[in-house]
């Protein structure tokens, strides 16, 4: 499979399809006129879930703010806001496709909360022990990384072996996100497959 492949739409329309695509390491995006295919990139990113960094200014701001964590409340709000952005690669078709993918349970939501509404939050699929995020929003400081580091907590609790970040960014970094080659990605999604975990 290449960085980009041929697939498109055709495997969104089957749940079952999909969650292979995403048990191969493969994921969907959408570009600016809605045509959807399938990536597999050569360099991979991940947050190490024994070894991720707490961020000390978020650790130490934390306390002060007046958030709660909320999990697979509210999927549609998650992630109509992931999308609201002005370019975004979730179009209404994977939308769409993720709703049915919920249905069969893999699909997640860690949501901040602030005085009963969504304030921020991410989504992403679950196979197994491996966790593949999608995606995240915020609409008041540090919303974003509180679920972050809220799904990271989470993970650990429920034994997950993986957390897949897609791409490196700024933001990732400083939970301790690094690029890895795909030899060693593989070898870690093959591990996280013999850990059956429920999110």
């Amino acid at each position: 499979m290449k960085d980009q492949n041929q697939y498109g739409s055709n495997l969104l329309r089957d749940p079952e399809e999909m969650l292979s695509m995403y048990a191969r390491g493969a994921f969907p995006m959408a570009d600016e006129n809605g045509v959807v295919d399938w990536y597999f990139p050569k360099v991979r990113t991940i947050i190490p879930l024994q070894s991720y960094n707490f961020p000390r200014s978020l650790r130490k701001i934390i306390p002060s703010l007046n958030y709660e964590v909320r999990f697979d409340t509210d999927f549609r709000s998650v992630v109509n806001s992931c999308a609201d952005r002005k370019e975004t690669w979730i179009s209404g078709e994977i939308i769409d496709a993720y709703m049915r993918l919920e249905k069969l349970g893999h699909v997640h939501t860690v949501e901040t909360w602030n005085e009963n509404k969504l304030v921020g939050g991410l989504y992403g699929i679950t196979f197994r022990g491996a966790f593949f995020g999608e995606s995240m929003f915020s609409r008041l400081p540090q919303a974003s990384k509180f679920a972050l580091i809220k799904l990271i907590e989470h993970l650990n609790e429920k034994k997950y072996s993986l957390l897949d970040v897609q791409f490196l960014t700024e933001h990732l970094k400083m939970f301790g996100a690094k690029e890895i080659p795909l030899d060693e990605y593989q070898a870690l999604l093959r591990e996280s497959y013999f850990n059956n975990c429920k999110f």
